[in-house]
């Protein structure tokens, strides 16, 4: 018979107590795999809820993760809590990998944390127009943009263009087309941005895009 947890709801899957373990410590499957010695796809299967482990897996599974039997079969509430990892990086601009493409320079901050969910970027814009700037470009995720120095335009897919000054933002989809240019007046501009995901793979997706 299903155990019922305190509420009277049902207890997550292994398939969902091996996401959520994954995802609290930044992992990709590739790398619990290498982790915790079982394939890519045995443990995609098993998050899907398509396969589950036999008892000698689990155990080596918990060995290799260094975890307790009982967080894998999610015995009480506690184990479900999130675990504060403590981490934090300070980032400065002369520690920032920088990255140069037609239209813009990033500096990517904080690039010693692995597996980030939001990635702050410095940019300095260059290009004047739409135009100039070419394609829109879309990525995953949501992004803020919030202006340091200058006046940009900003161009998206389903809405007309805006311009921001010094200390002002706007927040957008990033999977709408977008791009960032030089408004009228100015030669440059300099811009903070985060961008943000819930998916794996944020940076990869973002470098991708300076080809």
């Amino acid at each position: 018979m299903e155990k019922l947890m305190a509420d009277g709801a049902t207890p997550p899957t292994l398939g969902a107590v091996m996401k959520g373990i994954r995802g609290r410590n930044g992992w990709t499957l590739k790398e619990m795999s290498a982790k915790s010695g079982i394939p890519v796809s045995t443990l995609s299967k098993v998050e899907h809820d398509r396969l589950t482990l036999s008892y000698d897996k689990l155990q080596q599974l918990s060995q290799r993760l260094n975890l307790r039997m009982s967080d894998l079969f999610a015995e009480d509430e506690e184990d479900m809590t999130p675990r504060v990892t403590g981490r934090r990086s300070i980032g400065t601009i002369e520690r920032a990998a920088r990255v140069t493409t037609d239209n813009y320079d990033y500096h990517y901050l904080c690039t010693d944390l692995r597996q980030k969910r939001m990635i702050p970027i410095i940019t300095r814009i260059r290009a004047h127009s739409a135009r100039e700037f070419g394609e829109l470009v879309h990525h995953q995720g949501e992004e803020f943009i919030y202006v340091l120095e200058g006046r940009i335009e900003v161009h998206s897919e389903f809405y007309d263009p805006v311009t921001l000054e010094v200390g002002q933002g706007i927040y957008i989809d990033s999977s709408m087309g977008h791009a960032y240019v030089v408004a009228e007046g100015f030669e440059e501009a300099l811009v903070l941005g985060v961008c943000s995901s819930a998916d794996d793979g944020l940076m990869d997706s973002l470098m991708s895009l300076h080809g």
